[in-house]
């Protein structure tokens, strides 16, 4: 279950006078600066606006388009709504991300697209937004149905449609193909994931190693074992902030290092975690970016040590070139 265009969904459901217009959000919601694309209604995306995208060239493809700022308290409100109705359902669900979810319809006594058409009633009734929902016997068939008849789609996939339907998609569709595997497979001729299907797997092996090179010989023809994981415990809490201005003062880096260690810090202590390591990442205005990592004698969530240890971090950079981001990351976490 993938909910349309999330975050510019939500915004036009309370502001009407927006559902006709190209909407983007992203940052600040200011255009002429720094920040990147959330999440663009269908408007917005006709203009070649997509998510990552830096907010200036969104600008530029489509000046017209209403830019906000990404308000992440109200998406994640709706958010809990939206998923309270899912768990009705089923209680097996795998939450992955705010705007989507898998769930195991397998044990219930329904046919899968009746459930389905319900979850879809029972979600626009309570946020009055729509949603789209692939059907499938795993998660990755499920995940790429779900994204063919976008917005408010309902596609079943079995398995005697993977050489009709999926073989003709193109191979960014597979679940954990970006762009660097896309440029790599288009350089060997491969476009569709039926070409890719069509490989040898000891040629996908050579290319891509053993892991991945598996994987993509098996997702290529639809198939996953992958359960439903219901509950995880994170491996490392971060936070990162890009400057509107690359800077060399060595104040403004260390007062925005000291907030987004004190942020970490509060949503370690919030979730019961203690953490051994900090990481401090810098990105310079070349785009080149270093890490410098430090471990703890002992698990801790003060914010004092931590502090320390970022700041013993900082202080192994050369701050020779202006400086495009900071970040701050805690790992080795441990639960209270």
């Amino acid at each position: 279950m993938d909910m349309d265009a999330f975050f510019a969904s939500v915004e036009q459901q309370r502001r009407p006078e927006l559902n006709d217009k190209p909407v983007v959000i992203g940052g600040g919601g200011d255009p002429t600066r720094r920040g990147v694309v959330s999440t663009a209604n269908y408007q917005a995306r006709k203009f070649g606006i997509h998510s990552a995208m830096p907010l200036k060239t969104a600008y530029k493809l489509c000046p017209a388009a209403v830019f906000l700022p990404v308000d992440m308290a109200e998406y994640s409100r709706v958010s809990h709504i939206f998923k309270d109705v899912l768990r009705k359902f089923s209680p097996v669900m795998e939450d992955v991300g705010i705007d989507e979810a898998f769930l195991d319809l397998s044990d219930i006594d329904k046919a899968s697209e009746q459930i389905a058409q319900e979850i879809k009633e029972q979600i626009k009734e309570a946020t009055a937004l729509t949603c789209s929902i692939g059907i499938a016997p795993n998660k990755l068939l499920a995940k790429i149905a779900s994204d063919l008849q976008k917005p408010d789609g309902l596609t079943i996939i079995s398995e005697q449609d993977i050489e009709q339907r999926i073989w003709i998609l193109p191979v960014r569709k597979l679940w954990g193909v970006g762009p660097k595997t896309e440029a790599s497979l288009k350089e060997m001729g491969i476009g569709t994931i039926g070409e890719l299907a069509a490989l040898p797997i000891e040629t996908l092996l050579e290319n891509f190693g053993n892991s991945y090179g598996r994987y993509l010989y098996e997702a290529s023809r639809g198939i996953d074992d992958s359960p439903l994981v219901t509950h995880w415990e994170p491996k490392t809490i971060s936070r990162e902030t890009t400057f509107q201005v690359d800077t060399d003062h060595w104040q403004t880096i260390a007062k925005n290092l000291a907030d987004l260690t004190r942020e970490t810090v509060a949503e370690l202590r919030e979730r019961g975690y203690r953490c051994k390591n900090v990481t401090v990442k810098i990105r310079f205005d070349d785009f080149k970016t270093h890490t410098r990592a430090t471990t703890m004698e002992e698990t801790t969530d003060n914010l004092e040590k931590i502090r320390k240890a970022a700041f013993y971090c900082l202080g192994h950079f050369e701050l020779k070139k202006k400086v495009r981001l900071v970040g701050v990351r805690l790992g080795a976490l441990v639960k209270e």
